[in-house]
């Protein structure tokens, strides 16, 4: 037999942090007991009333049936309500949300119902990989636009401006941005949309860090009419401690809604019933307790995270938001990995080489701080006791 594979297999690879994290298993197979810096998982649990609700509901008899794609309305109405608390948005949770299973999954079913093979997006460089990547399996001509430092990390709308953008369907943004910490504004939002209304261009804005170390959460689509041409995705992953439970949203116009859920009804089913029901819970968090997960506890974090930072003599914006720290490497240093694999076997602690979010991001590393303040601090200890050329 000479079975191959389908050749859009060529145009990706494994996703990095697959691949790295077998590395670092086996070292801890091997008693190396390797510090993860690497992944934005968070590491607290939900809130207790959304794991009693779960508790509760999966208990009950007449809950393990299918459901609907649309997301249960308690979900919706929730999701809902989240939006009018937090951004003072108003959506109608029949219309014009979608519950997703994750952004991931978002990525994939907003390109299938907007972009045909060949037509073009606009993906950030540096940027979250998923979004390339997804679009190469699915046939799109990908176009990057670069985010400079100099820039705060925005998009350069003179350069965005010159560009032959006349089969371009999609322009992916992700702000507060990721991997570069930088945060949105409300002038940003407002460029956007009007790029967006005078090019002819949907905005999808990826926005799962907006309440991390962050004290003024924004949504694009609190400037008016961004609702005609533009989609907003948020996740529970980050901003709920839920990454597990595999619940986001979409938010946008009844008409762009309807064509993404034409697509997903036609590749997955609705969420187990009872973890709906913890979700809408969850959404309704208090000030509280968003306040002391999303910022008290990241931000003891954060002051180890940018030690460690100093320790290797990187550089960074202390105005950064998010549940990472970017900064930039030493010049004398070949590329990142000289850095990062020194780091990881010398000092046993594996942190993120940019060059994973793309060419824009191939002299900076990412520190994640979905780690214990304990384990910061003995990674600081052993960055200390590395003694790396700063």
């Amino acid at each position: 037999m000479n079975i191959q594979p389908a050749t859009r297999l060529q145009s990706v690879s494994e996703y990095y942090f697959s691949r790295k994290l077998k590395e670092v298993a086996q070292m801890n197979a091997e008693g190396k007991d390797v510090i993860s810096l690497g992944i934005g998982s968070p590491d607290m649990p939900p809130s207790e009333s959304a794991i009693r609700v779960l508790c509760e509901q999966a208990q009950r008899a007449d809950v393990h049936g299918y459901q609907p794609t649309v997301g249960i309305p308690e979900l919706r109405k929730a999701m809902s309500d989240f939006y009018q608390k937090w951004y003072g948005v108003e959506l109608d949770p029949a219309t014009e949300i979608q519950p997703l299973i994750g952004s991931k999954e978002g990525i994939l079913h907003v390109t299938l119902a907007f972009v045909n093979p060949g037509e073009q997006v606009l993906v950030p460089n540096p940027g979250y990989p998923t979004y390339t990547s997804l679009n190469k399996i699915l046939g799109s001509d990908i176009v990057t636009y670069n985010l400079l430092e100099e820039k705060n990390w925005q998009p350069d709308f003179d350069a965005l401006e010159k560009m032959d953008l006349s089969r371009v369907k999609l322009m992916w943004t992700n702000y507060p941005n990721m991997p570069t910490g930088a945060n949105a504004t409300r002038e940003l939002y407002e460029r956007l949309v009007d790029f967006a209304r005078r090019k002819n261009i949907v905005i999808v804005n990826d926005n799962p860090y907006s309440f991390i170390l962050n004290k003024e959460p924004l949504s694009i689509l609190q400037v008016p009419g961004a609702k005609e041409c533009c989609i907003e995705f948020n996740s529970m992953s980050k901003s709920h401690n839920m990454p597990g439970w595999r619940v986001g949203m979409l938010a946008s116009n009844a008409q762009f809604v309807q064509w993404v859920l034409k697509i997903k009804s036609n590749i997955d089913s609705g969420t187990f019933r009872p973890l709906q029901l913890a979700a809408a819970e969850a959404y309704h968090n208090s000030e509280e307790w968003h306040h002391e997960a999303n910022y008290t506890v990241y931000r003891e974090r954060r002051d180890l995270a940018e030690e460690i930072m100093k320790t290797l003599g990187c550089t960074y914006d202390p105005n950064q938001v998010g549940m990472f720290l970017w900064g930039r490497i030493p010049d004398h240093y070949a590329d990142v990995e000289e850095l990062t694999e020194r780091v990881l076997h010398e000092a046993r602690v594996f942190i993120t080489p940019g060059f994973i979010f793309g060419s824009g991001g191939a002299r900076y590393i990412r520190i994640s701080l979905c780690a214990k303040k304990e384990k910061l601090a003995e990674a600081l200890g052993r960055m200390k006791e590395l003694k790396v050329r700063n």
